[in-house]
């Protein structure tokens, strides 16, 4: 139809509401509603033909009669790109006195944060940084991380944040593949990034071109480190940011789906993959993740988690919304987290699993109980252990269980709590939010498919599939990588690699990497459900288990564990031949590791047990001889 709404009499001595159609041969028809109390005809059921003389002059709404409902255009008055970087602005007009970031000593309101990330970004452009270039950042947390995840994309450039765990030959490759023009360097980790530099000059034949060094001083290091970066021709921070405007007239940009951030893989069997994200889906799951966990405005949220990994979880950006306090931690301990409890308000912070682990643990004298207030904390990936779960529920924490991977700007799914579990046993609480649970509200698709027909497997919570997803909250893709995108969009969704199975009730759980499945005689064995009755023994600390070659089954799990202080004065033989008398208690009995070492596990930056190391480990270790009957 092609017309629009008018006054017009009607028969009767009645006006109408009328959709004037035009359509037909130009001449106009009305579809009417009576606007008469004498008339209560709510729709006439015909058209009513009439001359277009007839209709009223007087617009009932403006639409023009050509046209139809999605002719209206996308103008600069009612569309602009969605970014993140709009919150910074609106926190420093809202709460320009409000802390925003708290460092030690050193503290910043949200009107100093924002004025900041202006200079840097206007500084970024007067050395011709910005669209189409990428600043590196490597540096653990602390407030010019914070700052570069919106002065970096004001300039128009894509922040790439680099985990200060890898090893100088990683990182020169993340420079060299991203083509970093900048690179900003927290002072303790210069030489790091003066070694990566070197080596990657040497790669490239002297063809890379040498970045902008830029060094950030933090009071906590050794003064020698800055002295040294200075001394190697390195740019200090403060002094570049006094190069740039704090009123610098940054622009949004002009398309949502230009790129923000760039972070990488691990890379654990091959170079890493540089995951690209956008202004889009940056401003989507930062709101997306404010409002899954239910944080209020004012959060007080503690960098438990690296503001590198997968930038923060996009928490970078939502505490900008929500006009929270960011308390930064350098280093994380578990006396730390609850001295920042304490003393600095925390009501928030992400941790990995191990930390979790280290939070439960802790000595008394290190620990409060009870906590002086509600403590929310979200952990990601693989479950902890449900005791670890119920550990801290006890202790005044409520953990929230998310997913998610760096292709999904971080956790993408969430454990939603129910109020009907409230009333059951905590230890059944802790099993039920040890799964992966039900997608972001900025993720429109999920799902656990078979994998050679792309089926969605029952709900029956033990059909196992591959987890997919698709939806806003999937990246760009892969830098430089078609095939790797090719491989990963797949049918239509993006391939996270791991193996799951959903519930009745709708909700996934993961039950491992389709690479750390253990084949034993045909069956197939979940290292994450071996590890989790490993970590119910009173004696360890922490657990991993992979595959071993074995002689007669192909492969058996193969645990690898750290005992907890208690367990010192005990012998190794004695603690291994319990653990697996405790498992034979609870578990199949192929199930049972058929070896236990035990040692300190390789971990990543985040606190993520590197199975790969294990798993080699294992392969070293030779296959399980077994005796002929």
């Amino acid at each position: 139809m092609v017309g629009g709404f008018r006054k017009l009499p009607l028969p009767w001595g009645c006006q109408g509401l009328c959709w004037v159609d035009t359509s037909f041969s130009g001449v106009p028809w009305a579809f009417t509603v009576s606007m008469s109390l004498t008339l209560p005809v709510i729709l006439l059921p015909y058209y009513i033909p009439i001359s277009a003389s007839a209709v009223s002059k007087e617009l009932w709404s403006p639409m023009p009669i050509e046209g139809d409902i999605d002719d209206l255009p996308k103008i600069e008055a009612n569309h602009t790109a969605l970014t993140p970087l709009w919150f910074l602005e609106r926190a420093a007009l809202v709460h320009p006195q409000r802390k925003s970031i708290v460092h030690g000593s050193e503290h910043y309101t949200w009107l100093q944060t924002y004025r900041r990330c202006r200079r840097l970004a206007s500084a970024l452009v007067n050395r011709s940084i910005g669209l189409g270039s990428t600043v590196a950042v490597i540096a653990p947390n602390i407030p010019a991380i914070y700052e570069a995840h919106f002065g970096v994309p004001m300039a128009g450039a894509v922040v790439n944040c680099v985990n200060i765990r890898l090893n100088a030959s990683t990182i020169a490759f993340l420079l060299g593949h991203s083509s970093a023009a900048v690179v900003m360097v927290d002072q303790e980790f210069f030489p790091l990034a003066e070694e990566a530099l070197k080596l990657l000059q040497e790669k490239s034949n002297g063809k890379f071109k040498p970045p902008l060094l830029i060094v950030i001083a933090d009071a906590i290091c050794d003064p020698a480190t800055l002295r040294y970066a200075l001394d190697k021709g390195a740019i200090e921070y403060e002094k570049f940011l006094e190069l740039g405007d704090p009123d610098f007239a940054w622009k949004p940009p002009n398309d949502e789906w230009q790129s923000i951030a760039l972070g990488y893989t691990s890379g654990t069997t091959s170079n890493p993959k540089g995951v690209v994200l956008s202004h889009r889906g940056a401003y989507l799951m930062s709101l997306s993740g404010a409002l899954v966990w239910g944080m209020n405005e004012g959060a007080v949220y503690l960098w438990t988690l690296p503001m590198f990994h997968c930038n923060g979880w996009c928490y970078t950006w939502s505490l900008a919304a929500l006009c929270g306090t960011s308390i930064c931690l350098r280093q994380v301990t578990a006396k730390a987290v609850y001295s920042a409890i304490a003393d600095r308000g925390v009501t928030h912070f992400c941790a990995a699993p191990v930390v979790l682990n280290a939070i439960v643990n802790a000595p008394s004298d290190q620990t409060i109980f009870p906590l002086p207030r509600l403590v929310h904390v979200m952990t990601a990936g693989a479950a902890p252990p449900p005791s670890i779960l119920s550990a801290m529920s006890k202790r005044g924490f409520r953990i929230t269980h998310t997913y998610g991977l760096s292709e999904t700007y971080g956790p993408s799914t969430v454990c939603a709590w129910k109020p009907e579990w409230n009333s059951l046993p905590v230890e059944t609480q802790a099993r039920l939010n040890a799964r992966q649970g039900i997608r972001y509200t900025a993720l429109e698709g999920l799902e656990v498919v078979d994998t050679k027909t792309m089926e969605p497997v029952p709900a029956d919570g033990t059909t196992i599939g591959e987890i997919v997803m698709r939806g806003n909250a999937v990246m760009k893709g892969y830098l430089k990588n078609p095939k790797a995108n090719a491989e990963a969009f797949a049918g239509g969704w993006f391939h996270s690699g791991d193996l799951g199975v959903k519930h009745p009730d709708g909700y996934i759980e993961i039950k491992d990497r389709a690479k750390d499945i253990i084949i034993s005689g045909g069956e197939n064995i979940s290292s994450l459900e071996v590890e989790s009755i490993l970590y119910q023994h009173p004696l360890v600390f922490e657990a991993s288990v992979v595959a071993r070659p074995d002689e007669r089954w192909g492969e058996s799990p193969c645990a690898f564990i750290t005992l907890k202080p208690a367990a010192d004065d005990s012998s190794e033989k004695g603690v291994a031949e319990d653990i697996l008398k405790f498992c034979r208690a609870k578990m199949p009995a192929y199930w049972v590791p058929k070896s236990v070492v035990f040692g300190a596990l390789p971990k990543t930056a985040t606190g993520k047990i590197q199975k790969h190391i294990l798993r080699a480990k294992a392969k070293e270790m030779g296959a399980v001889k077994w005796s002929k009957l």
